[in-house]
């Protein structure tokens, strides 16, 4: 798969299916390098998917002299948008600094983007959930990896998963697993995350967004997707009051992607 050098990094992408150009991010890690499985079901059946992996992590680069700020990032898929000479396109974010980076992309070249899909995301931090990331950086930072991959696993599934899988959710194969021995990348991408602020520019997004609001959510609650909704002219919610950070329940996983695809038809 290609790699192009894109605003002053190199940046690894993938291309699956055909059809209508959509790039689909995620949080602290890839749905590159066989990751594709995770993306919502039905997506890679009906569009082109792009995927990349963000600076540091998996097979792109960084320059860690460079401030990072998921307008960075943002520049980062707006140059890979102008690389492929995409038209405008679908940006599906799920769960995670993903969507807020999408965000900015909208912002910013509001004649790149057909439509925006914001999963786990937020336009603001407040204190509970600053403090939340910077504890997740310093467990990686003084205990190791695998006691933050617990910490975040526990906080992000829903218990009655995470005890049928509990062994397969806490190994070197599992959540977050980039960030295995790669602490700078989980750093650049905290003080992305807890920098990223656009609350105050969401009436600048044209294009539709679909904003999903998950209720039991530990991270990104709807205090957060709230505000988004709000904020977006031509936005709508779709709501799992009962779901977790990361949707894993079987009837709400398909209901999540059905309903995905639904929106991005419709636009």
């Amino acid at each position: 798969m290609p790699v192009a050098q894109i605003n002053g990094h190199a940046m690894y992408y993938e291309i699956h299916g055909q059809g209508d150009p959509l790039i689909c991010s995620g949080g602290w890690g890839t749905f590159c390098h066989g990751g594709e499985r995770h993306v919502p079901e039905g997506l890679i059946d009906r569009h082109q998917v792009i995927l990349f992996d963000h600076r540091a992590i998996g097979e792109s680069s960084d320059d860690p002299k460079v401030p990072a700020s998921t307008g960075l990032y943002a520049d980062d898929v707006i140059g890979l948008i102008e690389h492929l000479g995409l038209p405008p396109v679908h940006l599906v974010g799920i769960v995670g600094i993903g969507a807020c980076i999408f965000q900015e992309v909208a912002i910013r070249r509001p004649d790149l983007v057909r439509s925006l899909v914001n999963s786990g995301a937020w336009a603001r931090v407040d204190t509970h959930f600053r403090r939340q990331m910077e504890l997740w950086l310093e467990v990686h930072r003084t205990m190791g990896f695998a006691a933050f991959q617990r910490l975040v696993v526990i906080e992000g599934f829903d218990p009655a998963f995470v005890n049928a899988r509990a062994d397969k959710l806490m190994s070197s194969d599992g959540p977050w697993k980039e960030l295995n021995g790669n602490l700078a990348a989980q750093e650049r991408l905290t003080q992305a995350a807890v920098g990223h602020d656009t609350l105050d520019r969401l009436d600048r997004i044209t294009a539709p967004a679909l904003i999903i609001h998950t209720g039991r959510d530990q991270m990104t609650p709807p205090r957060f997707s709230e505000p988004l909704q709000a904020g977006i002219a031509k936005a709508e919610g779709l709501r799992f009051p009962d779901a977790p950070h990361v949707i894993t329940e079987r009837e709400d996983r398909a209901t999540f992607a059905r309903e995905i695809l639904a929106f991005l038809a419709r636009h």
